[in-house]
């Protein structure tokens, strides 16, 4: 019996709705369908038709006067049900809360997706100054602290990405300390300091990270104050996922 690929199951005009409504997320803001023709290389007919179903069911909605087009109210609460039952999010928030209320500084997890990392969810801090919410943004891999330190601990070390980036030496660092530092690589003025999450059989799962205004975050406060906290709910968020390769107290939080 020969076996088939995922691909052959694939669906054409699915694939290619599914591609209109990634290209409407990653835009961020309104866009017209002249711009997601081009941008998907598709007709401005088909990309129309699409999202004249998306709009229908709610997951697309239509800018009033306009031919502008933006996420849905329906898309924004499947992604709200798929994050309110994703393990990983409903064990680390009672965590990043407790270290927020400590250190009072955003607090993130961020997930790989592919060749760039992915953040799922902040605990935000009361002050004033804050960095506009990362909440659905992505960046290659490589740049950012919660992506490297993924890199760094990825079985072979993502030894494909270290040596197409350069990084073969600063992923070691990462893996000797524990822990990643960034200035800068987000934007400027904006500072990370990121650890590893791992689960059962020491999988990664993600990665939880600190990201503030570079003024706000010098040394010797990531040293003294982030730093411990931040290495402290990795390993408690850790053992609540099922990795026991150290003796935290899980019910600490």
């Amino acid at each position: 019996m020969t076996v088939r690929g995922k691909d052959s199951y694939s669906i054409q005009s699915v694939d290619n709705a599914l591609d209109v409504l990634e290209a409407l997320c990653d835009e961020g803001d309104e866009v017209r369908i002249s711009r997601l023709s081009e941008r998907l290389g598709m007709n401005k007919m088909s990309v129309f038709r699409h999202l004249a179903t998306f709009e229908n069911r709610g997951y697309v909605e239509k800018e009033e006067g306009s031919d502008r087009y933006r996420l849905g109210l329906s898309a924004y609460e499947i992604g709200q049900k798929f994050l309110s039952r994703m393990g990983l999010l409903r064990k680390a928030r009672p965590v990043m809360n407790r270290m927020v209320r400590e250190c009072d500084e955003a607090a993130y997890v961020a997930v790989r997706r592919g060749s760039d990392i992915l953040f799922l969810d902040l605990i935000d801090t009361s002050q004033q100054v804050k960095i506009v919410s990362l909440v659905g943004r992505r960046y290659p891999v490589e740049i950012p602290a919660a992506g490297r330190v993924l890199l760094a601990y990825e079985p072979n070390a993502g030894e494909a990405e270290a040596e197409k980036a350069d990084l073969a030496e600063p992923l070691a660092k990462i893996r000797e300390q524990g822990f990643c530092l960034d200035r800068g690589a987000m934007g400027d003025g904006i500072a990370s300091v990121a650890v590893p999450l791992f689960g059962p059989g020491a999988k990664l799962q993600g990665a939880l990270c600190f990201v503030g205004p570079d003024f706000r975050l010098p040394q010797e406060k990531i040293e003294n104050e982030l730093l411990p906290r931040l290495l402290e709910a990795g390993h408690i968020i850790s053992s609540k996922l099922g990795y026991f390769g150290d003796g935290m107290n899980r019910e600490k939080y």
